[in-house]
C-alpha cells in the first residue's frame, strides 16, 4: 500500500497540470511557430510555471492500493489487484486463461 502522501502528491499534480494546461499549451504553440524574441520569451515564461504544473510530472498509480509499477492502463489498476478481481470475476469480460 503506498502512503497517503503519495496519493496525495499525484492528486495535487494532476490538479495543477489541468490549471496550468491552456497557459502551457499557448506558450508551447509561440515557442513553436513564433519569431524567435517571441520564442525566447515565451520559453522564459514557460520554466517560470511551477514545476508540477508539467503533465509528464505525473505517474500512472493504482486506483486501489496507489501502487506505481506494474500499473494496467486499460484497467487503472496494478497487475497484482488486476490478478485478485480477475480471479474473483469482478472486471467483467475478464476471465483466467485455462487449456
Amino acid at each position: 500500500m503506498a502512503k497517503e502522501s503519495m496519493k496525495a502528491r499525484e492528486v495535487k499534480r494532476a490538479k495543477m497540470a489541468a490549471k496550468y494546461a491552456k497557459k502551457r499549451a499557448a506558450l508551447k504553440e509561440i515557442v513553436r511557430v513564433g519569431d524567435p524574441v517571441a520564442a525566447y520569451e515565451a520559453a522564459q515564461k514557460l520554466q517560470d510555471l511551477p514545476y508540477n504544473s508539467n503533465p509528464i510530472r505525473q505517474h500512472n498509480r493504482c486506483k486501489l492500493t496507489g501502487r506505481p509499477k506494474g500499473y494496467i492502463r486499460m484497467f487503472g489498476l496494478s497487475r497484482i489487484q488486476f490478478r485478485e478481481m480477475a480471479s474473483q470475476g469482478l472486471i467483467p469480460g475478464v476471465r483466467k486463461a485455462s487449456w
